[in-house]
């Protein structure tokens, strides 16, 4: 058997002019990706919700690790993803916390 070449991947957050996230992962180089979303290119969320800004990316060095961190991160709150795209990794932790009830 042979080794797979790398395909490097990225997941990112945009925030769109709404205030609101969109995260996403590509093969694409990261910047060229975030101008597809800004000329209507792709996903329909981002094309109703232009201009859109890279606030937070990941390098990944496969795929399927970008999809499942794209997927995790989709089921994030709002509060924690922001406090990943501040790298702020203590309220990250406290937004992880699950609320007592």
């Amino acid at each position: 058997m042979y080794e797979r070449e790398v395909e490097m991947a990225y997941v990112y957050i945009l925030r769109c002019a709404d205030g609101s996230y969109y995260t996403g992962c590509t093969t694409k180089p990261i910047e060229g990706r975030v101008a597809e979303h800004n000329v209507g290119i792709g996903d329909g969320y981002t094309k109703l919700r232009r201009p859109v800004a890279l606030v937070w990316h990941l390098e990944l060095g496969h795929v399927r690790d970008a999809v499942e961190r794209e997927r995790q991160i989709k089921g994030w709150s709002r509060r924690k993803k922001e406090a990943l795209i501040a790298g702020d990794m203590e309220r990250l932790k406290q937004a992880a916390k699950r609320k007592q009830v």
